[in-house]
């Protein structure tokens, strides 16, 4: 089971105070509350994409980064 992305309302970064576009979708999970399939997701920005992703990495939460559907790849 997957958290659906919002479609009707712009994307933005999941980050606090942030505003920006989201670019990244950060998949994860808590293993210790999900079941092994579920996947949460936070948006982020290119500014906070690293931010957000090491905060959730460094507590085994990060499963994948992926693109948001109509944003541009981004590099980094």
């Amino acid at each position: 089971m997957s958290d659906p992305l919002p479609t009707d309302e712009p994307l933005i970064c999941s980050s606090r105070g942030c505003r920006a576009p989201a670019r990244w979708a950060l998949r994860w999970n808590n293993p210790r509350l999900h079941d092994a399939d579920r996947r949460k997701t936070w948006l982020a920005c290119a500014e906070h994409r690293s931010t957000l992703g090491d905060f959730l990495d460094a507590r085994g939460f990060l499963r994948e980064v992926v693109p948001v559907a109509g944003s541009p790849t981004l590099e980094g």
